[in-house]
């Protein structure tokens, strides 16, 4: 799977997590640019990704999201 191909179905759970089908994100969206992204909200979004991708974040990695980009990093890492 290609970083295409995982941000497209990251997209595709930020779309679900935010109840919004017109949200498109990008590599260098964070936190800040999506209204109700807060802290309740990213393990949310970590629990559906981990459910997507069948694969379990470290402490350390949660530790080190800072956008969307790493995000997919960690997801490419694991898939």
């Amino acid at each position: 799977m290609n970083r295409e191909e995982i941000l497209s179905k990251i997209n595709e759970i930020f779309q679900d997590a935010f109840d919004d089908d017109s949200l498109e994100i990008s590599e260098s969206t964070t936190a800040n640019d999506i209204e109700g992204w807060d802290s309740l909200m990213q393990m949310n979004l970590i629990e559906m990704i981990e459910d997507e991708f069948e694969f379990q974040f470290t402490m350390d990695e949660v530790a080190a999201l800072k956008n969307v980009g790493s995000i997919v990093d960690i997801v490419a890492s694991h898939v």
